[in-house]
């Protein structure tokens, strides 16, 4: 095995040599950023396609290891962490820009490729001949955007095991001969980002709205409120169930060009940031099987009917995660987007804390402090911007409140019909055609989520955000 490692780092040596004149540079402390001293040599040399250098870096791996087992009676292979020489291959790709190939130098000589969407974008608006302006993996203008969506799109139409097969000729000449040719790899996503950018005119016209954004998602970020980002089931009472096993964390912290704020719900996170003039909200998903998806049994044939089965890691499910992952966002950016700058607290609650009339019917004002404060927060919950509420919604929303509690069946089911017809008088409320089901409308959006970040903000941070 040594001599096989060996091998190995020096075919790697010689391609290094070959392609860009110089052998591998060793790195002292695997805490050094590997992506900057590419980054920096990139531009120092001046390298526009193919490879910027490779860099090696001793790190902890899987390996394997002989342990006698007295149950067998004989010796018995185990995983186990070891340490080894790993190598970092950095490219300019000509169809997929800047990219990293780590591979490890031991048995058994794991391979991990990190590829980057808004790199690949750069050079498919290049071959199309599109004009545009970016800064590291931002794009920071275009000239036609639909046309740079519709080739972003076209990424998830990817043959992934051949893209990321045809790179072990480059990094690993001589797996057949080290591992052998009946062993083929089995590409997974240890990790995935899925970013949905907005791209403003200028960082001035970004930056004082930005900043209030993600100001708005620390405050109202509760934990109902981030479980129903990534969809996570509640009790009816809009809670988490005692047995949920994920841990809820809310970060927020200032970086060179403004705020970040960063929602965790187990090891999977959505966050926003601004970068330049592009403010920024990304879904990271370590842990696909916490999601549910509609997909075909691994040893099912096609013919059989699709179940409801958790996600997997391997490539085949990349398209159930960009889904997942594009919901996510959404649900975020639509919770975000309910408030305004210039917009106060007062300007909202005035107007519907007022007696009014409806087609000759006397209309009551809403008590947002009192006994409808419950409702106009059930309201805020995120997964009613995506499917609407219905009448069962709010039962199962305000069970356990006053007025709910101890009524029949049809007894709530009456009261939420009432509460619905004056939300809609007040104008919060729109029915959508030919069903029973209504959605928010921005008026009521911005009401619902400009109260909820206020009743859940201390009184430091509302001081903070008034100065």
């Amino acid at each position: 095995m040594q001599e096989q490692t060996g091998r190995l780092v020096g075919e790697a040596e010689a391609y290094c040599r070959e392609q860009t004149g110089i052998g591998i540079t060793p790195i002292p402390s695997s805490q050094i950023r590997k992506e900057s001293l590419a980054r920096d040599r990139q531009e120092e040399r001046g390298v526009t396609e193919g490879l910027i250098g490779i860099w090696s870096a001793t790190e902890s791996c899987m390996t394997y290891k002989a342990r006698f087992s007295k149950k067998c009676g004989f010796p018995q292979m185990g995983r186990e962490w070891g340490e080894c020489k790993h190598l970092y291959y950095y490219f300019d790709d000509p169809d997929y820009g800047f990219m990293n190939i780590r591979l490890q130098t031991w048995f058994p000589y794991h391979i991990q490729i990190a590829m980057n969407g808004r790199e690949w974008l750069r050079r498919d608006l290049e071959k199309s001949g599109i004009g545009f302006e970016r800064h590291r993996n931002k794009i920071l203008s275009l000239e036609d955007y639909d046309a740079a969506q519709k080739l972003l799109n076209r990424q998830l139409d990817t043959r992934w095991p051949e893209v990321l097969g045809g790179t072990l000729p480059i990094v690993f000449p001589s797996m057949g001969d080290i591992v052998g040719s009946d062993l083929k790899p089995y590409w997974t996503l240890w990790q995935s980002e899925w970013a949905t950018d907005h791209i403003f005119r200028s960082q001035a016209e970004l930056r004082p709205l930005g900043e209030m954004l993600i100001m708005q998602a620390f405050l109202t970020g509760t934990t109902p409120q981030v479980l129903r980002y990534f969809d996570r089931p509640m009790t009816k009472s809009g809670r988490p169930y005692a047995n949920m096993s994920h841990e809820v964390i809310s970060r927020i912290m200032e970086l060179e060009d403004g705020l970040r704020v960063r929602h965790w719900v187990g090891s999977n996170s959505v966050k926003a940031y601004i970068e330049q003039n592009v403010f920024r909200t990304e879904t990271t998903l370590n842990n696909p099987g916490m999601f549910r998806v509609h997909r075909h049994a691994q040893s099912e044939a096609t013919e059989n009917p699709k179940r409801y089965l958790p996600m997997r890691k391997g490539v085949a499910d990349i398209p159930l995660r960009a889904q997942i992952s594009g919901e996510i966002n959404k649900r975020f950016n639509e919770s975000l987007a309910q408030m305004e700058s210039n917009t106060s607290l007062s300007e909202l609650i005035e107007p519907v804390c007022q007696r009014g009339r409806k087609k000759q019917r006397c209309v009551r004002p809403l008590d947002v402090l009192g006994k409808d404060r419950s409702l106009l927060c059930a309201l805020a919950d995120p997964k009613h911007a995506v499917s609407g509420i219905t009448n069962r919604d709010l039962r199962n929303a305000l069970g356990d409140t006053a007025g709910f509690g101890g009524k029949t069946q049809n007894q709530q089911s009456s009261k939420a019909s009432r509460l619905i017809r004056l939300l809609r008088d007040h104008g919060l409320l729109h029915k959508y055609p030919r069903q029973n089901r209504y959605r928010l409308s921005p008026k009521g959006a911005k009401l619902t989520t400009v109260l909820c970040a206020a009743l859940h903000a201390s009184t430091q941070e509302l001081t903070k955000i008034a100065a």
